[in-house]
């Protein structure tokens, strides 16, 4: 049985870390947006309809293999919350694992504008995310797609059962880690580090 942890936010919240940090916690697997959008562009090219589908293609796969490998799981999205397509494929993610009988927890992170801003450009980002070598760019994106999509959901809105939103503007990635653990009573695995973050 698998369990899943999304965690969700916008641009330079900081899900990588806080996803990273769980990772080391709990002897998950991890598994950033940016693995297949980063992969996807390198073959197909920036944002090219054979760039989407495989990105899109490349993550079903590893849901797949994670559920059917029994494979805890750590996943990093940006949702636009207003899109009903968005709540659709992430309901898709839960129904998938709490049908094959694991769990499904839904971190929502949000943090101040500036404080994103700054986080754009940090060395580790530019380091584990090629698209966002471009600051200039990666910036003016982040705040495009402020005005373009909702990318936190509103005070009392709720997905999910285990639906944990936390600020984490002026907190530590294992702080933020460690109020997700506690919260879900999570115990971590018995894995070998090989198994679950082999090449970090």
């Amino acid at each position: 049985m698998a369990d899943l942890i999304v965690v969700c936010g916008p641009q330079a919240v900081g899900k990588m870390v806080v996803a990273e940090s769980l990772r080391d916690k709990l002897k998950f697997n991890l598994m950033i947006n940016h693995d297949s959008i980063e992969i996807s562009d390198r073959i197909f090219g920036f944002a090219t309809p054979a760039q989407r589908e495989f990105n899109a293609a490349f993550r079903e796969k590893v849901f797949e293999l994670a559920v059917k490998h029994d494979v805890d799981l750590v996943f990093t999205y940006v949702c636009a919350f207003e899109m009903q397509e968005e709540r659709d494929y992430l309901t898709g993610l839960h129904d998938l694992f709490v049908n094959n009988g694991g769990h499904f927890y839904f971190v929502e992170l949000r943090a101040e504008l500036e404080t994103r801003i700054a986080r754009n450009e940090t060395p580790y980002r530019m380091e584990r995310k090629a698209s966002k070598r471009d600051a200039k760019w990666s910036k003016e994106d982040l705040l495009k797609t402020i005005e373009k999509h909702k990318l936190n959901s509103d005070e009392g809105e709720v997905w999910f059962e285990n639906h944990l939103k936390i600020d984490n503007t002026n907190l530590t990635p294992d702080q933020v880690a460690d109020m997700v653990i506690e919260t879900y009573s999570l115990v971590a695995n018995d894995k070998d580090e090989k198994e679950y973050r082999f090449g970090f």
